[in-house]
């Protein structure tokens, strides 16, 4: 078992607009974006629960091989740069991420 925070080159999260925080987790090689993708842990269940909402807040979820990367995005539940809007840029928004054991 590794962590994904292990495996990963770029793990990050900013605006998709201003309702929505997108997300990408992007790897160096074809191997590891394959042993990652194919190990079927990441899915929108678990971000979901990972970020304890529904899994109609992910608005796209995407395995892009090209970019070696995974990707989604979340409906925000305020606008950005609403007033409790802790996060504008939705930069801090993927730590949760790091601690997905992939075997």
């Amino acid at each position: 078992m590794a962590q994904l925070v292990d495996l990963a080159k770029t793990i990050r999260s900013k605006n998709a607009g201003v309702d929505a925080v997108t997300f990408d987790i992007i790897f160096d090689d074809l191997d590891t974006y394959r042993r990652v993708l194919d190990s079927g842990v990441i899915t929108p269940q678990l971000i979901a629960d990972l970020y304890r909402i529904d899994t109609d807040t992910i608005t796209d979820f995407v395995a892009f091989e090209p970019a070696k990367a995974i990707k989604f995005t979340l409906r925000r539940p305020i606008p950005s740069g609403s007033p409790g809007d802790p996060d504008i840029y939705g930069a801090q928004q993927y730590p949760p991420l790091f601690g997905i054991e992939i075997p």
